[in-house]
């Protein structure tokens, strides 16, 4: 089953991040805390949206889908941004995947969103891979660039 997430998926919404982080060879770098991401989801000025997919005999939490809202000024509309897509290793193969993509899909055509966007490690070929299946197209012209740590401060102290 795939839902909205809740204030008390939070805990478990965490250690998924880090487990991706771990997956992703990061997780020195992954200090989310609770806080954080309560805060983030569900605090006054909340900009971040979450979906989970649960077990549907016990409730667990089984993957997330995190996002936020983009905006194409060429399109003149908004769009989703996939931070985080993760499955537990025990729970891939089944679909979750999937239908956690299927479900920001909806939400994206329901809202009138022109497009769900992310991005994924070049090493990353059973992620590659599925979303060629679903019919995602790699973005390889545009480069990605990340200004943060020191760079940032400087770049803010000038």
């Amino acid at each position: 089953m795939i839902r909205p997430a809740t204030a008390a998926d939070v805990p478990a919404l965490v250690g998924l991040v880090h487990d991706l982080a771990d997956y992703e060879k990061a997780r020195e770098q992954c200090t989310l805390t609770e806080q954080q991401l309560h805060t983030a989801l569900f605090g006054p000025t909340a900009a971040l949206y979450a979906h989970v997919a649960v077990d549907d005999s016990s409730d667990a939490v089984l993957g997330c889908a995190i996002w936020f809202l983009n905006f194409s000024t060429w399109d003149g509309v908004h769009g989703i941004y996939l931070e985080d897509l993760y499955v537990r290793p025990e729970a891939r193969g089944s679909g979750l995947g999937k239908a956690l993509l299927v479900e920001l899909a909806r939400v994206a055509v329901a809202r009138g969103y022109s497009r769900v966007a992310w991005s994924v490690l070049d090493w990353n070929t059973p992620s590659i891979d599925f979303y060629r299946a679903i019919g995602a197209q790699p973005q390889q012209e545009w480069l990605g660039y990340r200004l943060s740590g020191a760079a940032l401060t400087r770049l803010a102290d000038a």
